[in-house]
Formats: structure tokens, C-alpha cells, sequence
């Protein structure tokens, strides 16, 4: 074979690596990075799939060890492996678990991702849901209103509650059934927002505001939350023009190049001169956002990596920023759910529990096995649906065992995700963004719906 046809994945440690097939999965990925594995195994209790199955090869060591060997050569990338890699949700919670520092995201991510690509069975070729719902339609904000315009309709009619209750969604058949009951109920969210929003009181920050897709779509009520929130902490807000999605829903269901046209058009959007940061509202998004640097090897590189510095979490900015204390007081016990790529994925952990600890009478009651996935994971819930719903139980039985009215969660995807399962189980839990909750204590108003406690 000519030498073209082979890479040599690079080591920090100079080590004698093996010559790598350029169409291996594992060619584009750092060899030294598979080596950091030591194989304890301390990440498998904090791996869902692990967790509910016991699987070593459904565990992170197990996965990378998979990885590993068809790297080198000494597996094919049969069905029955591809499967086992396909049942991680890339949650990168092992990470948090690892003392050894593994990199498991910059491993399983461009090693799926590599996957995907040279897939090129009929199946993969001619996936509608694929190509139309996953591609066209998600990552577009107004194509996602268009969608759910019949949804919004049913629900102010009171139809789609009934149909809902009564279990009918479910059969719609395949990933349409399973995308159609996360839908959440619809509200209007407020107008476009502005491009500029002006600090309230003494100017502390001048910030930009990632608007992103799904959550603009279903969450506009909780940007316009958010953007008054940081008026109230004395940031200007500039929300530019140009910007869309991140690109995540491409990178994570296969399209590189798709995810590399958004990402590109996201950091042309924003001008980095004279702002503190551009600050996201939503874990999933603010991974990928911060991740930009890291994901493609060419020219425009430097421009992705800059712009990947400014990425901060409105929560880790707020925290370091100090919050002025709202003052309305918000009577009733609440329990914050990690999102995956928040605390995991960003390491922001604390600062959203500091924040919600300053709104007064709150009672914030730690949530049992809350870095476990809820099973969202992006589209996993859809691709995955009875492992999501495993883990979709799991999550629900947590939360009723704190007896909280409130549930708190930080990213579009464990929103949609653990609200139809509030919704399923009838359980009397309001669910929110914690900006939604922080900008009704600063507004004086309590949730809509929480009543007594």
C-alpha cells in the first residue's frame, strides 16, 4: 500500500506509535490520547450505560479499548461494535470521574463522526429524518416555529393536552412519534429579540448573547429571562445579527462539514473587539461553542479559537461577574439537575447553585445521582429511545424523592426530555431554566402554576 495512505497520529511523548489507515475511524484522532486510558475503570459507575446494563464494552474503558483496537488495526467495525459505540450518549461524565484526565470526548466524537461519514449504506444514504428533520429543519429557529405552528394551535385549543394524556402520540410511528412527544407546551415567547439591550444602573460588562435554534425556538421565553437578568447585573447586551446554530446537531449526527458552514457563519457574526464575552444560556450549545478550536485543522482555525475564548456560561460569567441580589422572595423547595455538557463537558458546576442560592426563601435540595444523564443527550433520545427512557425514569424518580416543586435544569435537551416525563408521570413539578427563576425573583412575581407550598 503507498505510503498516502496512511497517517501518523501524533504523540506528546514521541512513543513508537503504529502507521494508522487514512480511512481507519481513529486516523484523525491524537494515538496519545487513547493512552491515557489506564484502565482502572473508576469512570464506570458514573457511565449511564454502564449503569443500566453492566456491559464492560457499554462502560467508557470499554468503549476506548473498542476505539483502540480498530485503530490499530485488530477489529473491524463490525455492527455489533458500532452499536456499542453508538449507545454512548457522549455525556462526559467519565471525564468528570477520570483521574487521570482522559480526553473521552476527543475520542468517541470525531471517532463516531468518522463512522457516520464512511457509512455508506443505503440506510445511511437515504435517511430522510436524517437529511430533512435532523438537518433542514432543527438548526433553523423559524423553520422549527413553522413546524410547531400546528402544535401551537392544538394546545390553545386543548386538543393536544388530550391526545397527549390519552398516550395517542405514541403512535406515530419510529423517531417522528418519539420527536413529536418531547414537543413541550408552546408559548408565544415574546418578540425577536433586540440587537441591543442597554445595562440597568452602573454598566459593568458589555456582552454578546448566543441565540442558538431549538432554544430559540422553544425557549425565547427564557432568552428574554436571561437578557433582563444581565440588565439587572449592569451588562450591556448586544445579541448580532447572522448568527444560528452551533452546529452540534451536525457534528453529532455526522456532517462535519455542515457543523464547520455553522460554526464559520457564528464566529463571522460576532465582533470580539469591545466585549467582555459572548455569553450562552444553554449547556449543549455552550460545548460546542467552546469546543470550536478543537474540531477542524485548517486556515480559519485561529479565527475558531478566539472566538472559543470569549464562550463563557451565563452562570460561570454572572458567578464571577457577582450577582446582585434579586429581592423577590420565592417561597418553595427546588432541586437542580446537572445538564451533562454544563457540568461535565464546561466543568460549571457550582455557580449555578451559588445563583439560585441568593433568591430569598428558595430551599435548594441537592437532587440525588444528578450527574447521571437524563437521557437527552442532544438527538440520543430520538435515535436511542429506550435507553433515554431508562434513564428519562431514572431521572424522574430522583426528583420525587426530593420532594421539590421546583425543577431546574439549564440546557433545551433535559428541558424537553424531563418535562415529558413530568408530564407522563402527571408529577405537580414546575420545570425552569434557572434564569426564568432568577429573573421572576428580580420582577417580584412568583412561578406561574407553584401555588402553596
Amino acid at each position: 500500500m503507498s505510503q498516502q495512505n496512511f497517517e501518523h497520529p501524533r504523540a506528546s511523548d514521541g512513543a513508537n506509535l503504529p502507521r494508522i489507515a487514512s480511512n481507519n475511524p481513529g486516523a484523525g484522532i491524537r494515538y496519545d490520547l487513547f493512552l491515557d486510558c489506564v484502565h482502572c475503570g473508576l469512570c464506570s459507575a458514573a457511565c449511564p450505560t454502564y449503569t443500566e446494563l453492566g456491559d464492560e464494552n457499554d462502560g467508557p474503558r470499554g468503549r476506548i479499548y473498542l476505539m483502540r483496537l480498530i485503530t490499530d488495526g485488530q477489529l473491524d467495525v463490525q455492527e455489533r461494535v458500532r452499536k456499542h459505540l453508538q449507545l454512548c450518549l457522549d455525556c462526559r461524565a467519565c471525564e468528570t470521574a477520570c483521574p487521570s484526565g482522559v480526553h473521552y470526548g476527543r475520542l468517541i466524537e470525531p471517532f463516531r463522526l468518522a463512522m457516520e461519514e464512511s457509512d455508506t449504506s443505503l440506510e445511511k444514504r437515504y435517511d430522510w429524518f436524517r437529511e430533512l428533520i435532523l438537518f433542514r429543519i432543527f438548526p433553523y429557529a423559524g423553520r422549527m416555529r413553522l413546524l410547531t405552528a400546528p402544535v401551537r394551535m392544538l394546545q390553545r385549543l386543548g386538543i393536544y393536552g388530550l391526545v397527549e394524556r390519552l398516550g395517542l402520540l405514541r403512535l406515530i410511528p419510529g423517531r417522528l412519534g418519539h420527536m413529536a412527544t418531547l414537543l413541550p407546551p408552546l408559548s408565544q415567547g415574546g418578540p425577536k429579540l433586540p440587537s441591543f439591550l442597554p445595562a440597568i444602573g452602573r454598566r459593568r460588562a458589555r456582552v454578546a448573547f448566543f441565540v442558538g435554534c431549538v432554544a430559540d425556538a422553544m425557549f425565547r421565553h427564557t432568552h428574554w429571562a436571561t437578557l433582563r437578568v444581565l440588565q439587572q447585573n449592569g451588562c450591556d447586551v448586544i445579541v448580532p445579527d447572522g448568527q444560528g446554530c452551533c452546529g452540534a446537531i451536525h457534528y453529532h449526527s455526522g456532517s462535519s462539514a455542515g457543523a464547520r458552514r455553522m460554526a464559520d457563519a457564528n464566529v463571522a457574526a460576532f465582533d470580539l473587539d469591545g466585549i467582555d464575552a459572548v455569553l450562552v444560556n444553554h449547556g449543549g450549545c455552550g460545548a460546542m461553542l467552546k469546543e470550536y478550536g478543537l474540531h477542524w485543522h485548517d486556515s480559519l482555525r485561529p479565527r475558531r479559537e478566539a472566538f472559543a475564548a470569549k464562550v463563557r456560561d451565563v452562570h460561570e460569567f454572572l458567578d464571577e461577574l457577582g450577582l446582585v441580589p434579586p429581592g423577590g422572595r420565592i417561597e418553595t423547595v427546588a432541586t437542580y439537575h446537572d445538564a451533562c455538557h454544563l457540568a461535565h463537558a464546561q466543568k460549571v458546576v457550582q455557580a449555578p447553585r451559588r445563583l439560585l442560592a441568593r433568591i430569598p426563601g428558595l430551599v435548594l435540595r441537592e437532587l440525588p445521582e444528578t450527574e447521571i444523564c437524563c437521557g437527552s443527550a442532544g438527538t440520543y433520545n430520538i435515535n436511542q429511545p429506550e435507553m433515554a427512557q431508562r434513564l428519562a425514569r431514572r431521572k424522574i424518580d430522583n426528583i420525587t424523592a426530593t420532594g421539590a416543586r421546583i425543577v431546574l435544569a439549564a440546557n433545551a435537551g433535559c428541558l424537553l426530555q424531563i418535562g415529558r416525563e413530568l408530564r407522563r408521570h402527571r408529577h405537580p413539578a414546575l420545570l425552569l431554566h434557572p434564569m426564568d427563576l432568577l429573573d421572576l425573583s428580580y420582577r417580584g412575581q412568583t412561578p406561574e402554576g407553584l401555588g402553596g407550598v
